[in-house]
């Protein structure tokens, strides 16, 4: 599976659209021209918005736990 975003205007998809596909079908919309790879982490953020900010809050709050637990050891 890879992930594709349009970057040329297309019947049934706008511009910025990214979608996962199989790696023959990927491959095949790319070399047409309309399509560029994108990485995952992109597809994600387009379908959950909030996927940046909830892996980044529970970073830093492990971090902040281990910093009590080595403190109070």
């Amino acid at each position: 599976m890879k992930c594709i975003k349009l970057i040329k205007a297309s019947k049934g998809h706008e511009i910025g659209e990214i979608l996962r596909v199989d790696d023959n079908e990927a491959d095949l919309r790319v070399k047409g021209g309309n399509w560029s790879f994108a990485p995952k982490t992109e597809y994600k953020l387009y379908r959950n918005p909030e996927y940046k900010t909830k892996k980044t809050t529970d970073k830093v709050s492990s971090k902040k736990q281990l910093k009590k637990t080595k403190t109070t050891n």
